[in-house]
């Protein structure tokens, strides 16, 4: 019987084609907008991962780790006497202005990390040697930076990448790249540029507290919850781990700004669309195969059975519907892997949301052709 129902589904070509095209369009629209969001909220949380450490100390304020409220200096000697605290080392992250070749001021993350153990560096250099950012004007650029600082080429005027050895200005101030590195992308799009911390001062305009953050790891033996929560009750200082940050500033993403809402509506959306089509689509082509069902039942096939035949012609529409959509939007992500715009992050968790979204989908169509069936009267079939 289930062999006969897909005969009929796919005797249908006009109608089976819709409701694929409709459950493959619902797919795509909630998979790729569900992927482009994640990867939004992953840019977020960037710094943790260009900047690795255990322990974020902050002021108590602070929500997101995209947000800076200077601390005094002394409070890194504060978080050091902390019991429990194998090292802490200085922060600074701040949007300065660079000139680039053209001319043109650009905006940039400057990150200033500690010169004598460069804790906080980037964690892959593709170009050059971080060890010299402990000379004097020196700093290390991500593959952004190099690209938007460009610097003209001589006699032709046409603009290249920054390369190590090259110089650009920094608040009016000269830069000399010793290496580049490959860093996540800046929530706000900043190309980031490290320097030793000390040098980082320098390059922004001065302020009578400067230091941004505090970069802690736990001795040998503890765990960085257990020494953040130390860090915060002798020094009243704010002291996130890595995961309590994340979950902090993706709460602020969402409380504060109408990015989730966006997309939320559009997934929605995807839903309600993937339901009008498919369940107009698969009412039609119930009703005109009313007379072949009648004649089934009036062979003795039961409402039960019937049932069984029209949700199993729905759920097939719907994981081959499922499985183009899929197969598009990772056509999609392969497409803008390579300039990362827009950002892209399918989690698996995001797939199975929509194949559970999807099998609602063909389970209301379903539902509306089974009840019309329940009502169906064998003696259809005789009638002209």
């Amino acid at each position: 019987m289930f062999h006969l129902a897909l005969r009929m589904l796919l005797g249908d070509r006009a109608k089976y084609i819709m409701l694929v095209g409709g459950l493959t369009f619902s797919s795509l629209l909630m998979t790729q907008q569900n992927g482009v969001f994640q990867g939004l909220l992953s840019w977020t949380t960037s710094h943790m991962r260009n900047m690795r450490a255990s322990i974020w100390v902050v002021d108590s304020r602070v929500e997101q780790v995209n947000e800076t409220k200077a601390l005094r200096d002394t409070d890194v000697s504060r978080v050091r006497s902390v019991d429990g605290v194998d090292f802490a080392m200085p922060l600074f992250q701040g949007v300065l202005k660079a000139r680039a070749a053209d001319g043109s001021e650009k905006l940039i993350q400057m990150i200033g990390i500690h010169s004598g153990t460069l804790f906080g560096r980037p964690a892959k250099v593709i170009e050059g040697e971080i060890e010299q950012l402990r000379i004097a004007n020196t700093v290390v650029i991500d593959e952004l930076a190099a690209e938007r600082l460009g610097k003209a080429r001589d006699g032709t005027g046409v603009p290249r990448p920054l390369r190590v050895g090259d110089t650009f200005e920094i608040n009016d101030r000269e830069a000399r790249v010793v290496a580049i590195c490959r860093t996540e992308r800046h929530f706000f799009g900043y190309p980031y540029v490290f320097s030793s911390y000390d040098q980082a001062l320098q390059f922004a305009p001065r302020q009578r507290k400067m230091l941004s953050m505090i970069l802690a790891e736990p001795k040998p033996g503890l765990t960085a919850a257990e020494v953040a929560r130390a860090i915060h009750a002798e020094t009243g200082l704010a002291a996130y781990t890595v995961p309590e940050f994340e979950r902090s500033t993706i709460a602020w993403v969402w409380r504060n700004t109408g990015i989730p809402a966006s997309f939320m509506t559009t997934i929605i959306l995807g839903f309600i669309v993937g339901v009008a089509i498919a369940g107009q689509t698969f009412y039609s082509f119930v009703l005109e195969n009313l007379r072949n069902l009648g004649a089934l039942k009036a062979m003795g096939a039961s409402n039960g059975l019937l049932s069984a035949m029209l949700l199993f012609q729905a759920l097939t529409v719907g994981l081959i519907g499922y499985g183009m959509g899929l197969g598009l939007t990772a056509a999609f992500g392969f497409a803008v892997a390579d300039n990362g715009q827009p950002p892209f992050l399918l989690q698996p968790v995001a797939i199975l949301r929509t194949g559970v979204a999807i099998l609602i989908i063909s389970s209301l169509a379903a539902l509306l052709g089974i009840r019309k069936v329940a009502r169906l009267e064998p003696a259809i079939v005789f009638r002209g």
